[in-house]
């Protein structure tokens, strides 16, 4: 199977987005940051640079944003939970237009007011985690729907938190489903990334969350004298993250965003069969989902997140399981003088997608289209760690989901 296939999107528009001003309205950034700043251990992730790797593939640059390390969470996802149940519990209180401190949002006063309050929230991992996280600091319930290919590593990490873990024998979708059936009958509040029609405000400010993470590698940017990255290459399941990076960048840069890639599993990607519909509507991928790239095994895309990346981003790109794979073992075994990175399946098939674009000749016309060149400063988010250990040394020892013989190298 061919590591890349790609779809250029046709509904892409320059400029600005009614789309992206939903989500993004001026100032967000800033508030989001301001909360997140005063949660306990809060510290930058950093930005990792592959230069000389960069360098062998005829890139100007590769700059890595690794959230493996967020809060000792192993991954991004805390951004956006943490940022939700905060705007949810705000408004439970009547106090929408205040803003509160962590220590006030954790306080036992608050905790009295909300009652018996739980969260709950369907996962393929990371995101569980984060609300499981953010719940228990509060002192409150979690109820966490999983999937029935979930690692028990994976189950054991969001349980570890205090959740309540359900898993729903079908896939993530199922388990979306199954979280909001459940919600509605228990009054439980459903903390989702994804949205759907009548539930928009609370995967809005998950989306609104990850804002974090973006204004943070823009300081960093600049610190190398980079004003901002000339292309983002991001994973996507649902979307949310994606969107949320391609988003910040367009409401910063408007027309002059960069070049944006969506990269998404052969067999979950709902957002590359989207785009080959080519109506501008949001359209599921059939299917049982099962790819290792866990964290993206998703067949219904979140149409608020498709709304932005309908507007914003230039290319869709769907990669069979070795994609992430290579990557993976690319940033653990990196170039001499390059620093390495621990990443997970979903965190790393953007790089493998990276790595194959500049290296296939097949691909050549892709490159030209998406200009990659010499002067190119390619923004990557490692969007987790080490997740599932013993699938990671699968992978990374052991060599499991190869590069198919006549894929390997440049030829």
């Amino acid at each position: 199977m061919f590591p890349v296939k790609w779809c250029e999107n046709k509904q892409v528009s320059a400029g600005h987005s009614d789309a992206v001003s939903r989500v993004f309205p001026a100032g967000v950034s800033r508030l989001v940051r301001d909360f997140h700043q005063q949660i306990p251990g809060y510290q930058i992730s950093p930005l990792k640079n592959l230069s000389h790797l960069a360098a062998m593939l005829g890139l100007g640059g590769i700059w890595v944003k690794d959230e493996s390390v967020r809060l000792g969470l192993n991954a991004f996802k805390i951004l956006g939970g943490s940022y939700a149940i905060y705007q949810v519990v705000k408004s439970m209180l009547g106090l929408e237009q205040q803003e509160l401190s962590f220590e006030q949002l954790t306080s036992s006063e608050v905790r009295t007011r909300l009652g018996d309050l739980t969260f709950a929230a369907a996962t393929d991992g990371n995101h569980g985690r984060g609300v499981a996280w953010a719940a228990n600091a509060m002192n409150l319930r979690s109820v966490i729907y999983v999937h029935k290919f979930t690692s028990k590593a994976r189950i054991d990490a969001i349980a570890s938190l205090g959740a309540d873990v359900r898993v729903v024998d079908g896939t993530y979708d199922d388990a979306v489903r199954q979280a909001d059936i459940d919600s509605r009958q228990n009054g439980w509040q459903v903390i989702s990334d994804t949205s759907w029609e009548g539930y928009e405000d609370v995967p809005r400010w998950v989306m609104q969350g990850y804002a974090t993470m973006c204004s943070e590698a823009q300081e960093q940017l600049a610190g190398q004298g980079i004003v901002r990255p000339t292309h983002v290459f991001t994973q996507a399941g649902v979307g949310a993250m994606a969107a949320s990076v391609i988003g910040f960048y367009r409401q910063l840069f408007g027309a002059d965003d960069p070049v944006a890639a969506v990269v998404e599993p052969d067999k979950a990607a709902c957002l590359y069969h989207s785009a080959q519909i080519g109506d501008g509507q949001p359209h599921s991928f059939p299917g049982d989902l099962d790819t290792i790239m866990a964290g993206l095994a998703c067949g219904d895309p979140s149409p608020l997140a498709w709304g932005i990346l309908r507007d914003c981003a230039d290319v869709f790109l769907s990669c069979p399981d070795y994609v992430a794979a290579r990557g993976m073992r690319v940033y653990g075994a990196p170039l001499k003088g390059d620093p390495s990175v621990v990443s997970g399946e979903s965190g790393a098939v953007a790089l493998g997608s990276l790595m194959f674009i500049m290296e296939r000749p097949e691909l050549k016309e892709l490159r030209e289209r998406l200009r990659l060149n010499r002067e190119s400063q390619v923004l990557l988010i490692n969007s987790e760690g080490n997740t599932d250990p013993d699938h990671y040394r699968q992978v990374v020892w052991d060599g499991a989901d190869p590069v198919p013989g006549e894929y390997m190298g440049c030829k």
